[in-house]
């Protein structure tokens, strides 16, 4: 984890492992191009420890103050992880439209939520299909990448 920009506030105030926070939040790639910005819409609000973020975020916030607005780039390590081989996975289309909406089409790279035969609901990454199969991939989506987080914490409770 880099920290490449502080601004530090004269905030009383720390996050800690168990804060609750209301902040805004930005998670893009080093490439470019933001996947959330809180910072256009409203603030969020987090109850650190709670698997809200992932822990590699959560530690990122830790020790900031109220005011407090840092940019960290994270690698796959601290962030989301790194990719997982096993969690790429052939599912037959049968399994698949018995489990998911038959009348969706599905093409590659689409992220498709369904209900697996134990019960539980699993999204995954569409990677490719075949004529009786389909190639997910359960990885986080932004497993693998680095990126970058940028938080100003509103305040702490």
């Amino acid at each position: 984890m880099t920290d490449i920009n502080t601004s530090p506030d004269a905030g009383d105030l720390v996050v800690t492992a168990t804060s609750y926070l209301t902040l805004n939040y930005r998670i893009g790639l080093p490439e470019g191009g933001d996947l959330i910005n809180t910072f256009e819409d409203k603030p969020a609000t987090l109850m650190m420890g709670t698997g809200q973020f992932s822990p590699g975020l959560e530690q990122a916030l830790l020790g900031m103050r109220v005011g407090e607005r840092k940019t960290f780039t994270l690698d796959p390590e601290s962030s989301y992880g790194v990719k997982n081989p096993e969690l790429v996975r052939r599912i037959s289309l049968k399994t698949l439209h018995e489990n998911s909406s038959p009348e969706e089409d599905y093409l590659p790279g689409d992220m498709i939520e369904f209900n697996a035969p134990n019960g539980a609901t699993y999204s995954g990454t569409l990677v490719s299909m075949s004529e009786d199969s389909a190639l997910f991939d359960f990885n986080h989506p932004l497993a693998g990448k680095t990126i970058q987080l940028e938080a100003q914490i509103i305040g702490i409770l």
